[in-house]
């Protein structure tokens, strides 16, 4: 069990009815080990479920920042008029749109992947630590594999 550093001491002075805590003066007390300075984020190696998990936040953030407003804009425009259809699906056909929805789609089927683990963690399945990385190393699979073969029907 830990001990917490004690910067208090008690004494009891002659003549003195209250007894209480008295500052220890900066020799009494005991050294600290120095936190560190500077944390490099770059240098920390995070394990795979860690990986899996920054990803969900971010694929998650993704979608809404970006994913919804793009979808609502083309639901706005395909459905204005003929033209405007015709308009967003010129749009689309652009490679840099299409690299975009693939973007959006890897996002999407990240987060489904991974929100299925978790709903899983929630129910004690795959707890111990190796189902844990293997069932992290299957969301990265499954939603790169899947990302592939829509990317690729999207082309």
């Amino acid at each position: 069990m830990r001990r917490l550093p004690v910067y208090f001491s008690v004494r009891i002075e002659p003549g003195c009815d209250i007894v209480g805590p008295k500052p220890m003066s900066s020799v009494e007390r005991p050294v600290t080990k120095p936190r560190p300075v500077y944390l490099s984020l770059l240098r920390i190696r995070l394990p795979l479920p860690g990986i899996v998990s920054i990803l969900h936040r971010i694929s998650g953030a993704g979608l809404f920042l970006v994913g919804l407003p793009l979808l609502l804009v083309s639901m706005q425009w395909s459905l204005a008029s003929p033209e405007s259809f015709e308009a967003l699906r010129a749009t689309l056909a652009n490679p840099l749109a299409k690299i975009v929805l693939i973007g959006l789609i890897w996002a999407y089927v990240h987060h489904f992947c991974a929100g299925i683990r978790y709903l899983l963690l929630d129910i004690h399945q795959f707890i111990d630590l190796k189902p844990t990385r293997q069932s992290s190393a299957v969301v990265l699979v499954v939603s790169l594999g899947l990302t592939l073969i829509i990317g690729a029907l999207l082309w």
